[in-house]
């Protein structure tokens, strides 16, 4: 058999170019994300807070997610990344405007609370786009029998962007203020902006342009209903992040639990991206393809422990920790999920999975960021964590004795296949 090679699609100029783009672009929307729930938190000293801001994301996301695979599908996906992130900038803008010392001053709490509110809601639009459009132009900038390498080197760039953003956010709240930190993340946008035109516009391989919209989108449904390995997949890491949302309340651990101030806050919030990222890493080298189900089954329910590990925790190395693991069974889970998508989906309906699955999977981030702060507003923010983590195990545990197909499942045949096509 031949070797395989690790860095094959980092050989591709193109690809490099696209992870270049997409680091800056998670880099400064992580960024800005942390900046906002800081800013957010210490304005209401309430966790709701902290869950209205997922909410205002989520629902604009989750609303559009479908029309918006479908549009990515119809057009030429280098020219739109080029739009969102154009739009992405406008926001950044906005939020480094609200945050101006004159605008503090001269505006009510409530008055900016609604506008950071609305710009987040306007950023959830962007988000519904955003992911089927990266996802879509993988695709096209590698060879089909690089997808899984790809997957693998995408998110883990993802996943990197993840661990530097947060923890240069505490830092610099902490350096140079919210205001300024924010000037940095609309820098970063506009750069990321002018560099995505160095990748060359992508042919579009919908065959079926000018389909009608709905029977477009149940085209798309269906495919994910149908296929075992894919609905199963993002169903299962749905229910587990949605339950397992923790990280929302990290601003309360970080203020009024452990007590660490802007650094532990960002040290906190970059744990888990810096495991998913190591384990990312190393899958590079070592597939995890073989009997990928029930790693997935495990990957998940080692999540669920260390969430609730980190949420009785009151000592700050042991909450770091926890979280770090939390992250290296998360980075498994992602992997196993983006190699079954990118394996199981086919050109022309590429938009339209990725955006059931940002449907299922990106947005119960925000979905599980409202969930957590409305149970840390009724039940008290530890018993909160706990509450979620226990509720992932039980959904591991549910899904593997109900989804056999999801538990047998094994993705080395369909990697050999992919290695040995043109």
């Amino acid at each position: 058999m031949e070797k395989k090679d690790p860095y094959a699609s980092l050989r591709i100029k193109e690809f490099n170019i696209f992870l270049l783009v997409r680091f800056m672009l998670v880099f400064a929307w992580s960024m800005q994300f942390i900046i906002i729930e800081w800013q957010v938190y210490s304005i209401t000293k309430n966790p709701l807070s902290l869950g209205i801001i997922g909410l205002m994301e989520v629902i604009p996301a989750v609303s559009l997610a479908l029309f918006a695979g479908h549009i990515v599908d119809q057009r030429e996906k280098r020219n739109l990344l080029a739009w969102c992130i154009g739009l992405f900038s406008l926001i950044s803008f906005g939020l480094f405007f609200l945050t101006l010392p004159n605008t503090i001053q001269i505006w009510s709490e409530n008055t900016l609370l609604l506008a950071i509110y609305a710009l987040v809601f306007f950023g959830g639009i962007l988000r519904s786009f955003f992911g089927p459009t990266i996802f879509s132009l993988i695709a096209l900038i590698v060879p089909k029998k690089l997808y899984p390498n790809a997957a693998t080197w995408s998110s883990s760039t993802w996943q990197i962007a993840g661990v530097l953003g947060p923890a240069f956010a505490g830092f610099t709240i902490s350096w140079i203020g919210v205001h300024w930190s924010l000037c940095i993340v609309f820098s970063l946008v506009l750069v990321s902006f002018l560099t995505v035109f160095l990748i060359k516009k992508k042919p579009i391989l919908n065959p079926k342009i000018g389909e009608p919209v709905f029977k477009s989108l149940r085209e798309g449904i269906q495919f994910v209903y149908k296929t075992k390995a894919i609905f199963g997949a993002i169903t299962l890491d749905m229910i587990s992040v949605l339950f397992g949302g923790a990280i929302a309340l990290l601003p309360v651990y970080a203020q009024d639990i452990l007590k660490v101030g802007p650094e532990g806050f960002g040290a906190l919030r970059a744990a888990p991206a810096v495991g998913a990222s190591i384990t990312m890493l190393i899958t590079a080298y070592i597939p995890i393809s073989k009997n990928a189900g029930m790693k997935l089954l495990s990957a998940i329910f080692g999540f669920g422990l260390c969430i609730i590990v980190f949420g009785v925790s009151s000592v700050f190395w042991i909450s770091v920790v926890a979280l770090f693991f939390s992250g290296v069974t998360d980075g498994v889970s992602m992997v196993i999920r983006q190699t079954i998508l990118q394996l199981k989906t086919p050109d022309h309906m590429r938009g339209r999975v990725a955006s059931v699955n940002s449907m299922f999977v990106g947005s119960s981030n925000e979905l599980g960021a409202f969930e957590s702060g409305l149970t840390a507003k009724l039940m008290g923010t530890v018993t909160a964590v706990v509450f979620g983590g226990t509720m992932t195990l039980i959904t591991v545990l549910t899904t593997g004795i109900l989804n056999p197909t999801l538990r047998k499942l094994d993705l080395t045949k369909d990697m050999e296949e992919h290695e040995q096509s043109k």
